[in-house]
């Protein structure tokens, strides 16, 4: 199915594209091989070929939440470079800067 130059530049004209000549030319010759390969895989047998949504198993490739136990309060401020109580102290975003 070879798509005419007219066609293309409504394609283009569709998605915004703004085709010099030679794009133009190039894009006919593209999207007219592209609409003939659809239209010989059209003529192939599919009967009992079971539809698919994937090719690849749905298998998760993490780890398994597994829950552990974690660290204490006491240790997890033992680094703070700043703390209040027992809360990290940070900078703040917006606003001024309680002490």
């Amino acid at each position: 199915m070879s798509l005419s130059r007219k066609e293309v530049e409504h394609i283009a004209a569709l998605v915004r594209l703004e085709l010099s000549d030679a794009e133009l030319d190039l894009f006919q010759h593209q999207l007219s091989s592209i609409l003939d390969h659809v239209k010989s895989l059209q003529g192939l047998d599919t009967r009992g070929v079971e539809p698919t949504s994937g090719i690849l198993s749905a298998q998760s490739r993490l780890r398994e939440d597994v829950p552990n136990v974690g660290l204490k309060k006491a240790e997890v401020l033992l680094n703070a470079k700043h703390k209040k109580g027992d809360q990290f102290r940070v900078p703040p975003v917006f606003g001024a800067r309680d002490e």
